[in-house]
Order: structure tokens, then sequence, then C-alpha cells
């Protein structure tokens, strides 16, 4: 099976699997798990904040920081394609009465500051009072200019706001940059890292931030039902990541290049473009996406439908992947 649905279907190898067997665990709602605590430390360090969480998910860990950061009537201002306004299901209104301000996403994945100077809203009582900018780095895997979340920084200090990244692949971006993870996080007050995506752990995102910040998300974290108790087997499978799937991020973008690259000249691919670890691809037609994802699905290639298809490279997709796939493709398409 090839499956390049998202780097989420990744699934745990023999040697995380052992790591998770060997954990030391304890009770994580009393603070007794040596294996999250020690994780919960070292991620802290690794982005250069105080403090760190652990929780199920990054949809849990972006609502978690958006309560912490914001109150009842506040808003947050964030790109209308970006995950924590667009895929998690208005949590923050519908939990919090956190009201969005989303705004357009430029083609390099960033918003214009002068519309997002113009957002935010005087200090007056008929507005929602704007609290937080949401970013998100990679975003449709591109990762944000050097200087652009410095420049968010300087505004939000401006008018009295926080920031918050969504970082979900922010080791992608870290390896693809050549920055680290530590640099890639120092304009934010706070970020959430996905540790089921390309660094392939089952599950959990880590947050980061202050430590008063990190106490208000630990209390939200229980409200919203995310208490845990030996989950040390998940903080192991991340501290195994962080050990032995960083570098190889690298790997998953060369394959998206080969990907891209290949399929670029093929007969029925309108435009192909390659961003980290992401290959989007244009066909003719809604219905021919569709009828290209139902070929593969029966040639055991699973992908999205639709005219424009995301496929996403991972620790499971190999080089010689790519190429069956390519070829698949283009004997479909033929």
């Amino acid at each position: 099976m090839i499956d390049l649905r998202s780097d989420t279907v990744t699934r745990p190898t023999d040697a995380m699997r052992a790591a998770m067997a060997r954990a030391e665990v304890g009770d994580d709602v009393f603070g007794d798990d040596p294996s999250i605590n020690r994780l919960e430390a070292r991620m802290a360090d690794l982005t250069g904040k105080e403090a760190a969480l652990l929780l199920p998910t990054g949809t849990q860990s972006n609502l978690v920081a958006l309560l912490s950061h914001c109150h009842r009537g506040d808003e947050y201002l964030v790109g209308q394609n970006y995950h924590t306004y667009y895929y998690e299901a208005g949590g923050a209104a519908v939990l919090g009465s956190i009201q969005p301000q989303p705004m357009p996403v430029q083609a390099d994945g960033t918003l214009s500051l002068d519309t997002l100077a113009q957002m935010i809203k005087p200090d007056d009582s008929h507005f929602a009072r704007s609290r937080l900018i949401a970013l998100e780095n990679t975003h449709g895997g591109r990762v944000m200019p050097r200087d652009f979340i410095g420049r968010v920084r300087q505004l939000a200090d401006q008018h009295g706001l926080n920031v918050h990244l969504d970082g979900a692949r922010l080791f992608n971006a870290a390896v693809a940059s050549g920055q680290s993870v530590a640099e890639l996080s120092q304009a934010a007050d706070s970020v959430s890292i996905c540790c089921s995506k390309g660094l392939g752990a089952p599950m959990g995102s880590v947050l980061v931030g202050s430590t008063e910040l990190i106490k208000q998300a630990r209390r939200w974290r229980k409200m919203v039902g995310g208490g845990m108790r030996q989950a040390g087997i998940v903080a192991a499978a991340i501290e195994y990541a962080l050990d032995h799937h960083v570098d190889r991020l690298a790997d998953d973008h060369a394959n998206a290049e080969r990907l891209h690259a290949e399929l670029s000249v093929l007969p029925g691919i309108i435009s192909a473009t390659v961003n980290t670890n992401m290959v989007y691809i244009e066909l003719e037609s809604h219905e021919k996406g569709l009828a290209l994802q139902a070929a593969l699905k029966e040639r055991g290639i699973l992908t999205a439908g639709g005219q424009k298809i995301r496929l996403v490279t991972h620790l499971d997709i190999t080089a010689s992947m790519i190429d069956r796939f390519v070829a698949t493709v283009a004997e479909v398409l033929s």
C-alpha cells in the first residue's frame, strides 16, 4: 500500500514501539509521569520557551492555546485558510466564545501586514477585543519567510497583542530552512507542535510558552477533557522521534521534489507545485481527479480526490514508491 493522503498516516516503527514498551510511566494529572515530564522539559528547551504541555492532539493543543490567550468576547486574527480557523470545527468560538477575525492568506502563506493592522480593533465597546494573532508554519507545506513572524511580533507589540504559532510541521520548516526550532519559535508567545505527522509518533502534540501560559493551558486541557494518566508511552514515542526522525525529514522533502519533477512532465497534469513534503497537482476537472483517485485505489494507492490534489510524503514512503506511483498515474492518465 502506498498512502500519500497525509503524513498523519505514519505508523510507529518497531524501534519506536520498543521505546514505548520500555517507558517509565506515572499519573500525569498528578505530575508523576517521568517520561512526560522529561519530554515537556526537552520541548521547552528546544523551542526556547519556559514550559511545555503534552496534549493528545494538535486540535486540542491549538484550542487550549486560544483559550489561554483570550477571554469571552475577545477575538483572534487569523488567516482564513489557517488550520486554527478552517479545520478545527470552530472550537474557539463554540467552547470559548472567542471571535475569529479571518483574512486572506497570501500566496506565500503569510498575511498582509497592512490588512492585519487594519483588522485590529480599537478599544471601543462596540467591538470585540483584539487579543491574539494566530499564524501557521508551515502552511500548505510552505515555510514562512524569515522576517515575516518578526514583523508580526513588532505589530503585535505595538497593539498589546499576543502571537500564537500553529507549528504542526515546525520541524519540517526547520529542516527545510536551516533555522533551529528555537529561532522559528522566538517571536511567538506560544507554539503548538504536532508529533504525529512527519515525526511519526502515533499521537500527541506539545504546546510551549511561558510558565504562566502553560499553567492556564493545563487547566484548560483538563476542562476540555484532555487530562491524561499513564501517557508516558506516548511521550516515549515522541522522544524516540526527536532522536531519530528529525534529520530524516530531509528525505521526505527530497522525495517530494522527485515526485514533483516526475509528475510535472506527465500529460493530463495541468500544473504541479512542491513545498517541503507536499506536492500539489491540478487536473483538468474535478471528475478526472475523482476518477484518478478511484483507479489508484484499485491498484493499492491512496490519495485524495478532486481537481487539485495534495500528495504528502512521509517516513513510510520510499523513492521506489514514488517511481511506482508516477508510473501508475501515467498509466491511468494515458
